[in-house]
């Protein structure tokens, strides 16, 4: 199980907003970079939000809806 970006955020708040949406599709997702994050200045690197390859597809068609 690889794990792939499902999705960038620019705080930390959105992000966790996505990945309970994932846990409650059934989709487990973790969380990368969250304090390398300065609250979206320029410069700040993003939140990723990472899920497994098979997943992917499911977990973009959620996050985009």
């Amino acid at each position: 199980m690889g794990l792939v970006l499902a999705a960038r955020f620019y705080n930390g708040f959105e992000a966790g907003i996505a990945q309970s949406r994932l846990t409650d599709a059934g989709i487990d997702s973790y969380i990368f970079d969250l304090e390398m994050n300065w609250g979206g200045l320029n410069g700040g690197i993003p939140v990723r939000l990472m899920v497994a390859e098979e997943d992917l597809a499911a977990a973009q068609k959620l996050l985009q809806s």
